[in-house]
């Protein structure tokens, strides 16, 4: 695996986890608000959709993936092409225009058309994990907000406003799922649901970096964004009355009920049981995967580096030899090595082996605590028949047998 990580912090970024996942070798920055996934990253990024995805499947959403190049017609019919300000614009050889999906409800809503008749073909959801472009402004937040990111969105589609919010309650649900499979205490928060609804729903994790502000109840749970509610610390709950907090923080996803908000423009209708002719309702789900992350890489961290989810860490164990003090030493160290690296793969272990002759003991242990795998272990002249584990992000390390690495990893699989 060729070796990203760099030594010093880059220059050119300001947010933080911009700068850890640059450093640690996971992401590249092209330009701003545009980053390449090397190995470590897309492993994780991989994770992360897959959880997404694992989720999603289970309450019954259906995987599709649209283009990215989507014609000005469609964004015409809803109006977006005058007035979506982040809308990628391209002209082609024959000057046709298109746009880059900053979103995808004007490709979806004409292909749910083609499925959609009676009130018998409802209700479903459709989503797809893709990448997104914006011309965002505001591109300093690393991979919290970028012109190009990876992007999971779902559309659901509905015969009635019940039916809506029985499937609005199952994606908060499933939301909710996802995030304490990353470890992330996500706060379900109110929002401006500006046309659509007078709610529409942010989920927010706490984070002293975060972009946004929440003001929210640790008794009851009752939260909102701070753009909608102008409450300060210490003023009472509207629902319990006990004292609100305020924090910043970071959105890991976001959800509205569309309702007929674009739908109207395509006439997407349905027939009823008695042959009257209806709007179909719709709602949007979305979460940006590459933002969690960034998120993720904000949160998890110490001053040595990052601290992975055994969820999504690229490695579930990052394996270290170091030589010995002569030639026949270290070979026999290396071969020692090598058979606990076959060991672990054996058993579906994912390993890390860095058995790199041109590096200290400091280089490499300042480079396994800046990837952040959950587990160090060191096969030396020092630790003989036994293998040193360490937990990252704790102190002290121990001497242990095969045995207990075996049953560790068997028990966080």
């Amino acid at each position: 695996m060729p070796n990203f990580i760099k030594k010093e912090f880059p220059k050119d970024e300001e947010a933080y986890n911009a700068k850890i996942l640059i450093r640690a070798g996971f992401i590249d920055k092209l330009m701003a608000g545009v980053y390449s996934y090397l190995p470590l990253g897309l492993q994780v990024l991989a994770k992360i959709n897959s959880i997404v995805r694992d989720e999603m499947n289970k309450f019954g959403g259906q995987e599709i993936l649209m283009p990215a190049l989507t014609p000005k017609e469609n964004w015409q019919q809803t109006g977006r092409w005058a007035t979506f300000d982040a809308l990628f614009k391209v002209i082609a050889r024959d000057k046709k225009e298109y746009a880059l999906g900053a979103t995808h409800e004007e490709v979806v809503v004409p292909l749910a058309q083609k499925a959609i008749f009676s009130y018998k073909d409802l209700p479903f959801g459709l989503y797809q994990i893709q990448t997104k472009f914006r011309d965002e402004p505001r591109a300093k937040s690393g991979m919290l907000r970028g012109k190009e990111f990876m992007m999971k969105d779902l559309y659901s589609f509905h015969a009635s406003e019940e039916d809506l919010d029985s499937y609005y309650k199952k994606v908060i649900k499933a939301y909710l799922a996802i995030f304490k499979r990353l470890e992330l205490n996500a706060w379900l928060v109110e929002a401006s649901g500006g046309t659509f609804s007078k709610y529409s729903h942010e989920f927010q994790v706490l984070a002293p970096n975060g972009e946004d502000s929440i003001i929210y109840c640790k008794k009851c749970h009752f939260a909102q964004n701070s753009e909608i509610n102008g409450s300060k610390k210490g003023d009472p709950c509207p629902n319990c009355k006990a004292a609100l907090d305020i924090s910043a923080a970071i959105e890991v996803g976001n959800i509205f009920k569309l309702n007929a908000k674009y739908s109207e423009p395509f006439s997407l209708k349905f027939k009823d049981k008695d042959g009257t002719e209806k709007i179909v309702l719709m709602g949007c789900y979305g979460m940006g995967t590459s933002r969690l992350m960034g998120a993720l890489a904000e949160i998890f961290h110490d001053d040595n580096g990052l601290l992975w989810p055994t969820s999504i860490t690229p490695f579930a164990v990052h394996l270290i030899v170091l030589g010995g003090n002569g030639e026949n030493e270290s070979k026999e160290i290396f071969e020692h090595a090598q058979k606990i690296n076959r060991q672990l793969e054996s058993l579906g272990v994912e390993v890390l082996f860095d058995d790199r002759k041109d590096k200290t003991a400091g280089e490499k242990f300042a480079e396994s605590d800046l990837i952040g795998i959950p587990v160090r272990l060191v096969v030396s002249a020092k630790t003989g028949d036994k293998i040193e584990f360490k937990k990252r992000g704790e102190a002290k390390a121990k001497m242990v047998d095969f045995s207990f690495v075996k049953k560790y990893c068997n028990g966080n699989k």
